[in-house]
């Protein structure tokens, strides 16, 4: 059954979490009907977004993302508060299937009726995240939620995508064998906020002080991203419910703070720049792939930039001068 923009605006504007699942379906959608009714509804929410914490969560695989979620979404409810949790599965790159597993994974938050839960597909987007995650974040804005919590697939080169729409990155570390500074990259370290060390126990209690330790050494030498503030490196157990408060009221200090600077506002309009630019460049190769005579032209150059019979600077420039002149040869 389709649904008109006006019946899904009104059901997420009530919290009705079939009409907001439909419309986050709406915007995902490649389909070119699909899209115009998208974008229109976007554009109504907007008066009713921005008002949420955007969390993203990272970690490697294994660190207990999904559970760390399901525990702090239940705390958060507790606390009053309503919260969505976009968990993005990895997508094959051969077929684009998802397994989609976090709403199993999250049976006990997927019972709570303040919160929502929305897996979706990364489709090969980098980044660890889907490329609509940041418009359905709009919707579950729209829809009331205070916390919108982004599981990523894990960490990566891309990941700085994840820190570009979310208010606070929070790290999660698990205690293993060998140096535990290694592998973890100095990008990741220069985009936290906060860090968690995740499935501590009293057999592994010290061995966890002395990797807090090291992690507080190396974030000594790395510049801070927000002024006046110390990334914390917090210990405790999402399985067990520990150090989850600790968490919830220093994500609270970490926003006060920016706030209070205005450097939330200021990310806040950062992201939407950015945000802009990525669907700038969508639109563009959505248009080129319309036009016969510039698909063509984009693959010739892209081949003679692979095949360097110019530089791909050069090839690059000379593809867009062609698509700015609608395609029309010299």
């Amino acid at each position: 059954m389709k649904f008109s923009t006006e019946e899904l605006i009104e059901g997420i504007r009530s919290g009705n979490k079939r009409l907001t699942a439909k419309a986050i379906t709406l915007v995902e959608s490649k389909k070119a009907e699909h899209r115009i009714q998208a974008e229109e509804l976007l554009k109504r929410i907007m008066p009713f977004t921005g008002h949420s914490v955007r969390v993203g969560v990272t970690g490697v695989p294994g660190a207990g993302k999904s559970t760390f979620i399901e525990s702090f979404g239940r705390l958060a409810i507790a606390e009053g508060k309503k919260v969505a949790v976009l968990a993005i599965d990895p997508s094959s790159s051969i077929n684009k299937g998802s397994i989609l597993g976090d709403k199993t994974r999250m049976e006990e938050l997927a019972k709570e009726e303040n919160a929502f839960i929305r897996p979706s597909p990364s489709s090969g987007f980098l980044g660890g995240v889907a490329n609509t995650t940041f418009e359905t974040m709009m919707i579950c804005e729209a829809a009331g939620y205070d916390y919108i919590l982004i599981e990523t697939v894990g960490v990566g080169q891309s990941e700085v995508l994840v820190a570009d729409i979310t208010d606070v990155f929070l790290f999660l570390k698990i205690i293993g064998g060998g140096d535990e500074l290694q592998g973890i990259k100095r990008g990741i370290m220069e985009m936290v906020d906060l860090i968690f060390i995740n499935k501590v126990d009293q057999d592994n209690l010290q061995k966890a002080k002395s990797t807090r330790l090291e992690l507080k050494r190396a974030l000594d030498f790395i510049p801070p991203k927000e002024k006046g503030w110390k990334i914390p490196v917090l210990l405790g157990s999402a399985l067990h419910n520990e150090g989850l408060k600790e968490i919830y009221d220093t994500i609270s200090e970490f926003i006060d703070l920016k706030k209070k600077s205005g450097r939330f506002d200021e990310v806040r309009i950062q992201q939407a720049e950015k945000r802009f630019e990525y669907w700038v460049k969508e639109y563009i190769l959505s248009l080129m792939k319309k036009s016969n005579e510039l698909e063509e032209a984009y693959m010739m150059h892209k081949k003679n930039a692979s095949e360097m019979v110019s530089s791909p600077s050069t090839e690059a420039k000379l593809f867009v001068e062609k698509f700015l002149s609608g395609g029309k040869k010299d």
